[in-house]
């Protein structure tokens, strides 16, 4: 990663671009701020509307309860922000999640970024789903350089199968999207900042395009 292309390590400007993670209470945010500082750059935490659009990259994490967490995207009105973005944005775990149509989690609605309804796995399984699995069927640029069958870390309930958006697949009862991406919109189920070396470099990938 050459010095030309790194975002300046000291701390953006309203304004002035850079990374900006979107602060809405959720949870997560440490980990994924260290990652970023691991690959040399710097992020901010925001609210602020002005800021989120000015950003070169947003990352819109998520740990939590998708009704609660919708709930306080929608009191804060990001919820009408992040489908507008036109820059790099990465969903990351529930991020992702509130990112598509609706999920069952608390019967709520998404921001209809990706066309695709999050369901909850049976009982049939263990939920949740927590620990490493398989990414395989790996498209886009967010993959760069990643070889199919990387283990990733992953802790959830809840999927969203398989479909035309879906960049990265995992399986666990039966396949899902584990990734997917709509033109600027980019999702991980899994957690990059929690996955190692591969995933910062999957982080790394996203902070280059």
């Amino acid at each position: 990663m050459s010095q030309d292309n790194k975002i300046s390590t000291s701390t953006p400007p309203s304004g002035a671009g850079g990374i900006v993670i979107i602060n809405y209470g959720a949870g997560n945010i440490q980990s994924i701020m260290f990652a970023i500082e691991r690959l040399g750059y710097k992020a901010v935490l925001s609210n602020d509307p002005a800021e989120i659009k000015a950003a070169d990259k947003v990352i819109f994490p998520g740990v939590g309860e998708a009704s609660s967490a919708m709930k306080m995207l929608l009191a804060s009105g990001l919820d009408a922000l992040i489908p507008t973005l036109t820059q790099p944005v990465l969903g990351i775990c529930l991020g992702m999640q509130l990112m598509c149509n609706k999920t069952e989690e608390g019967n709520t609605q998404g921001l209809g970024i990706f066309d695709v309804d999050v369901l909850k796995f049976s009982n049939k399984v263990k939920v949740p789903q927590m620990g490493w699995n398989t990414i395989y069927n790996l498209k886009s640029d967010l993959f760069k350089d990643i070889s199919e069958d990387e283990y990733m870390y992953l802790v959830h309930s809840f999927y969203a199968p398989d479909c035309v958006e879906s960049i990265a697949t995992t399986n666990y009862e039966q396949e899902y999207a584990s990734a997917l991406q709509k033109n600027n919109f980019y999702g991980t189920q899994f957690h990059p900042e929690k996955s190692g070396d591969v995933g910062e470099k999957i982080l790394g990938n996203f902070l280059q395009l």
